[in-house]
């Protein structure tokens, strides 16, 4: 079977997804890029996560064409496709409807430096990304313009959800997790009063303090970050 491991990794972490209460139901969808082939591989439209089997995730191309599979992929395809075009270090995609992170894009208000736990994703404020219809192309060209302004690598998505990015399923995972973390911790603050948000300077610290944060393993990489 084509990308067989890779295949098998989307299942593992799908069901991670619903475990650790990043979405519900068939929402949300996570994909892997292979630089060798070019493809792309992206969890099944419509099939609960803990039914999906390696041979139910589709392969594809970055332009949208089936490679392998006889499922229908994520609706979602084409946003996914978006990180690996513009982003050269993306292999892999996490897209979620995470509680804390949604509520924050359904009222409009970007995930801040309320902790400084969001320097896992690079940056001290994760942009929101205009709505636009779910598993549209229209969608998909909002993200890449979102990625091409910002170096952060999760983003909102306005009356939607949140979608995040890594050089490995791994990373990606903890940065989804961290964002959550992070919108609930923001969110909670704000019942109480008006955030204490970092400063630019604070987070630039913080987030170059997080390129020797944890272990260091086989491949020179660091640890997965806060959640990881």
């Amino acid at each position: 079977m084509l990308l067989e491991e890779m295949r098998q990794k989307v299942v593992d972490y799908g069901n991670q997804l619903i475990s650790s209460g990043l979405t519900i139901g068939t929402a949300g969808n996570i994909s892997m890029y292979d630089p060798e082939t070019g493809y792309m591989v992206i969890s099944p439209s419509g099939i609960p996560y803990a039914k999906t089997t390696a041979e139910d995730v589709v392969v594809m191309d970055l332009q949208g064409n089936i490679v392998d599979s006889k499922r229908t992929p994520s609706s979602e395809h084409s946003l996914h496709a978006a990180f690996y075009l513009e982003k050269p270090d993306a292999r892999a995609v996490v897209h979620a409807h995470s509680m804390y992170c949604t509520t924050l894009a359904c009222a409009g208000v970007d995930l801040k430096a309320t902790h400084y736990a969001i320097a896992d994703t690079g940056v001290a404020t994760v942009p929101t990304v205009p709505y636009e219809t779910y598993g549209t192309p229209e969608l998909a060209d909002e993200v890449r313009k979102c990625l091409r302004e910002s170096d952060s690598k999760a983003l909102l998505m306005a009356n939607h959800g949140m979608v995040a990015y890594g050089d490995s399923l791994e990373k990606a995972f903890a940065i989804a997790n961290t964002c959550e973390w992070c919108a609930q911790v923001q969110w909670r603050a704000m019942a109480i009063s008006t955030p204490n948000v970092l400063s630019d300077e604070q987070m630039a610290e913080v987030i170059e303090h997080y390129k020797t944060y944890g272990q260091a393993k086989e491949d020179g990489k660091q640890s997965q970050g806060y959640f990881g």
